[in-house]
């Protein structure tokens, strides 16, 4: 249960969030005391911030006089205390411009990202429409050399993915039409979603000799990966970075720990796919520090809003500290994706 908060308590807070947000520095009394133009003593402020600290919204740092936001406040301030601002008209103009000219989605939303990290200071990401409601239509397997094999996946959306199928040796091209055969009557009109979880119920009892059964069981074995692709053509799983360099320069990467962390983030696309992929059709988010199911991206932000690709939906936003101008940044979030879903119409 989250600790109330009196209308003091909740001025302070605002203060103490504000204060940390554009100086990087604990706020200290007679700071917050000047930003209420010293209409409350730096006493008072400091008795107030006492009680805050009790009930979890503010923690010292080392020996420091001076008090920093834990999660829980960021998660307050987001959810009753901001005042979102508005997206000015140059920065509307920006983003407007960087991706007028781009018409594949893979450019707009690696251009998405690159303004959104100069325009926040923070990292911008993107995640391509996802294609697990999809609904396959057919496949084909080609041969593509003595130890891989082509598929190629139509969608009834009009989307055509291929992805290579490792094989142990090159398959007799008699099998391979068999158990493209086998896949289709098996598998056309489901989602990939259905075909990813259901693959080895449906091929039970489907291989009618020795050859199709062992490459039939390579699918089953490699169901999550070849029915897991991306609607756009984006490296990394679909996921798409802005440059960290901006990211990199704030202070709470300053020592070499924390910059390690931050690249650890950048390197592992894993970890923000899925991340990314738990926000696909939920409008706005943002997920603060230790809300986050992987402890690895608990010193981080994550702030993202939805778009869509006709039937299909992705996600756009920024990642950065804790500490951030969350009402500038999720304004930008929000103006971008609109602007993203209006490209893509």
């Amino acid at each position: 249960m989250v600790p109330s908060l009196n209308d003091r308590e909740r001025q302070v807070l605002e203060a103490v969030i504000e204060t940390y947000v554009e100086t990087a520095e604990p706020a200290g009394s007679r700071t917050i005391s000047k930003r209420f133009g010293h209409t409350l003593s730096a006493a008072t402020i400091r008795n107030t911030m006492s009680d805050l600290e009790e009930k979890g919204y503010l923690y010292h740092p080392h020996t420091s006089a001076g008090r920093i936001p834990t999660d829980l406040a960021y998660r307050v301030y987001v959810n009753s205390l901001m005042r979102l601002s508005q997206v000015s008209a140059s920065d509307s103009h920006q983003i407007r411009e960087e991706l007028a000219e781009r018409n594949a989605v893979d450019q707009i939303l690696e251009r998405a990202a690159q303004v959104l990290g100069v325009l926040t200071k923070e990292l911008g990401v993107a995640a391509g429409p996802t294609l697990d409601e999809a609904l396959l239509e057919r496949l084909e397997l080609l041969q593509a050399g003595s130890d891989r094999l082509l598929l190629v996946l139509t969608l009834k959306s009009g989307v055509v993915r291929t992805i290579f199928v490792e094989v142990p040796s090159r398959m007799a091209p008699a099998i391979v039409v068999q158990v493209a055969l086998v896949l289709n009557e098996r598998l056309a009109g489901l989602t990939l979603r259905e075909i990813r979880t259901t693959l080895s119920d449906r091929l039970r009892d489907a291989a009618p000799d020795v050859g199709s059964s062992e490459l039939l069981n390579i699918f089953i074995q490699e169901a999550d990966d070849l029915f897991d692709v991306p609607a756009t053509g984006a490296v990394g799983g679909g996921v798409v970075l802005g440059s960290a360099q901006l990211l990199a320069g704030q202070p709470e990467f300053a020592t070499k720990e924390r910059l390690q962390g931050l690249l650890e983030v950048t390197e592992r696309r894993d970890v923000l796919r899925e991340a990314l992929a738990r926000r696909l059709g939920q409008g706005l988010t943002i997920t603060i520090g230790s809300e986050h199911q992987d402890a690895t991206l608990a010193p981080f932000t994550l702030v993202t809003a939805s778009y869509r690709l006709g039937p299909l939906a992705g996600v756009i936003g920024v990642m950065g500290p804790t500490r951030m101008p969350y009402d500038k940044i999720v304004a930008l979030v929000d103006h971008t994706s609109r602007l993203v879903g209006e490209l893509l119409e």
